[in-house]
């Protein structure tokens, strides 16, 4: 591999062996293990690095991890719900191992852009296992690597627990929908499902565009084309810019990282296409956020307005750990477009938008991440505990809890009653209680707008009517005076022709009077 030499300049810096050129490491991969310290050698229990990155990739999926790192100093690690586990049975891995492995998987031109940044994305994937995002990286002088396991099945929504309203964003016919949260949050996965959904019910052409493509999909109802930066196109831009000659109904692109990808994006969606892209932010505020900090401060203003028109919906991701320790669920942040959030976002008011999310549950099943947590907290998928570390806002949440569950906290966050305390029975009633009245009073209150509202409508239908009529009378009016105007043109032109001739016959009859 071309970084040989940078490898084994930093080895020393790593706290390891300087490492051999990658054709020396191949051939003498037997003879590398004699070469490990004593104290290696002398612990049985620990096994020698596999020659083959796809062993340790078979062995990620098989333990069910997220993630593989491999780090010179320390034995290969793994993510397993979320946490970081490090693979004991194998020995520390060294700066040629890893050297060893990355540079088998590697292209020449990955190899060439390695050389270039000192860092490289891939996509790889392994038959009848799964696909990985890779990345290749120096640091301290050698070469480390992280692998994002991929499956090839890609999930629908109901088997990742997320709510249906995000299908909703499936079905608009133009837009910008994203998808944002933290690295490892989930949200290439759900973009996947959505895509996956798209692809099985409209009939439409879609264009992925990755760095580096991650998921493989199949034409369904819709056809499909993927492009990888760096194997298919030369960047995001270049991409969008060919895809509006390519004829797309939707277009999905991988990650916004730049104002040219978010200002391509907008005018993509813009000119009457449906596109989906992710960002690394935690909430739909700082999303919008993001977007106009992006552009310098002469350019905001044109942009909100342009935001304002095309975003179409904001989920905002993170995973939080299940109360019974079996893995990790999404909890959900759902911004979707309503004409008091377009106008907040026009006006930049983006302080506002988090309080309109939370009063558009009912109609437009809008929700926060405090009130996905509460959900989660409910159905007992997560704890207390977990649910107030997680929060934005705990104190927000425990206000929510609270309403809810007055004693929570004094029970140290079960929400579950004392099976032989009748007097909490009683507390539940009147809660239902006076949750009913309250429904009652809300019920009467719309039913009296309702009422208000038909009337208005009756009114503006009356007027509508009258003026409809007006308008009926006035055609009348201009068609008689229409009418009248011509009848009088028409006897001004016989009046004018009657005196024209009887002024032709006084002058006849002068004339014979002289002639006389």
């Amino acid at each position: 591999m071309a970084v040989d030499q940078k490898t084994a300049q930093g080895a020393e810096r790593a706290g390891a062996a300087p490492a051999r050129p990658a054709a020396t490491a191949r051939a003498g991969g037997a003879a590398a293990a004699g070469t490990r310290p004593a104290a290696a050698r002398r612990a049985p229990a620990r096994r020698p690095i596999p020659e083959h990155l796809d062993d340790l990739l078979r062995l990620t999926t098989e333990r069910g991890a997220s993630d593989l790192h491999l780090k010179p100093t320390r034995p290969p690690l793994l993510r397993v719900s979320g946490r970081l586990r490090a693979l004991e049975e194998f020995e520390s891995l060294r700066p040629g191992d890893i050297e060893r492995m990355v540079s088998a998987i590697l292209t020449p031109q990955q190899q060439a852009r390695f050389e270039e940044r000192l860092a490289v994305d891939i996509g790889y994937g392994v038959s009848g296992l799964a696909r990985f995002r890779g990345n290749i990286y120096m640091q301290r002088g050698s070469l480390a690597a992280s692998f994002r396991r991929i499956p090839y099945d890609i999930r629908n929504l109901e088997d990742l627990e997320l709510p249906e309203v995000l299908l909703d964003f499936c079905d608009l016919p133009m837009g910008l929908v994203l998808i944002t949260g933290p690295t490892g949050s989930g949200k290439s996965t759900t973009l996947a499902a959505l895509i996956k959904h798209i692809t099985a019910h409209r009939p439409v052409h879609v264009i992925t565009i990755e760095d580096p493509m991650e998921f493989l999909f199949t034409d369904g109802v819709a056809t499909l084309a993927q492009r990888e930066v760096g194997t298919d196109t030369i960047s995001f831009k270049e991409a969008l810019r060919n895809a509006m000659r390519q004829d797309p109904d939707v277009i999905m692109v991988g990650e916004m990282r730049d104002p040219e990808t978010i200002s391509t994006v907008i005018t993509a969606a813009e000119t009457g296409h449906l596109v989906f892209s992710t960002l690394h932010t935690n909430s739909a505020t700082q999303t919008i956020d993001r977007i106009l900090d992006s552009f310098p401060p002469d350019q905001q203003g044109q942009v909100k307005a342009q935001l304002a028109q095309v975003i179409k919906g904001v989920a905002s991701m993170k995973l939080v750990e299940r109360a019974d320790g079996s893995g990790l669920v999404a909890t959900l942040e759902v911004m979707k477009t309503s004409p008091k959030i377009a106008k907040l976002i026009e006006l930049g008011e983006t302080a506002n938008l988090l309080e309109e999310v939370e009063s558009s549950v009912t109609y437009y099943r809008m929700q926060s991440t405090n009130q996905s947590l509460l959900a989660l907290l409910v159905h007992g998928t997560i704890t207390y505990a977990e649910a107030m570390r997680q929060s934005p806002d705990p104190e927000d949440l425990s206000l929510k809890l609270r309403k809810m569950f007055p004693k929570i906290e004094e029970r140290g966050g079960d929400m579950a009653p004392s099976t032989s305390d009748f007097s909490q029975i009683l507390e539940l009633q009147q809660f239902r209680r006076l949750y009913e009245e309250q429904e009652e009073k809300i019920k009467i209150r719309l039913a009296e707008r309702d009422e208000k509202i038909a009337d208005a409508e009756a009114r503006i239908a009356d007027r509508n009517a009258q003026i409809a009529d007006l308008k009926a009378r006035v055609e009348e009016l201009n068609h008689d005076r229409e009418k009248m105007k011509n009848d009088y043109n028409r006897l001004r032109a016989e009046a004018q022709e009657k005196i024209d001739k009887l002024m032709e016959r006084i002058k006849e009859l002068n004339q014979r009077l002289i002639g006389k």
